[in-house]
């Protein structure tokens, strides 16, 4: 049965509650896989894999910070590049130093620069947020199937334990 409980892949930038879901839904794993089947898993095992796990949760959400300070970082840069573009270049225009048509293609070559970065900016956070709502209807199935693996986990104890005591009853009569 361990083999068939499966815990989801996290994907790019979840969010908080969605990464503890994710923990908790490991630290299940472990201790799924982990029992016996006459006795649960080691407390000093089980608290050194949660242990990974926390730290490794707190460390994706680090990468993910670094990784959204440096597309915002993209976008400043690119902004002031291309309004210093304009800038010089509507400048050398007005005192006549550079032909119009030359001074539009930088100007507009500039635009278009910027226009990419932010609809790149504007893509990454659209698809962000379809990856986050993917995410939340996949923990949402893992939920279901979590409930219905502790159901039938209760159902196969009550019919173990009706079991014995027809094996009970039986060895009892043959006595």
């Amino acid at each position: 049965m361990s083999e068939e409980f499966q815990v989801p892949v996290l994907s790019d930038e979840p969010s908080p509650d969605e990464r503890a879901e994710y923990v908790i839904l490991r630290l299940e794993q472990f201790i799924r896989e982990g029992r016996t089947f006459a006795e649960g898993m080691s407390f000093k095992i089980w608290r050194s894999m949660a242990k990974v796990e926390i730290a490794i949760a707190i460390a994706e959400t680090e990468l993910g910070q670094q990784k959204e300070e440096a597309v915002t970082k993209r976008l400043l840069f690119t902004f002031a590049g291309a309004l210093v573009t304009v800038g010089f270049w509507g400048t050398a225009v007005s005192l006549h130093k550079v032909g119009y048509l030359a001074g539009g293609i930088v100007c507009g070559l500039a635009g278009l620069a910027l226009m990419g970065i932010a609809g790149e900016w504007r893509f990454r956070n659209w698809n962000k947020t379809r990856i986050a709502n993917k995410r939340r209807k996949s923990l949402a199935c893992i939920e279901s199937i979590n409930r219905r693996i502790k159901r039938l986990e209760g159902e196969l104890e009550k019919e173990e334990k009706n079991l014995k005591e027809k094996i009970k009853k039986i060895a009892g009569a043959a006595r």
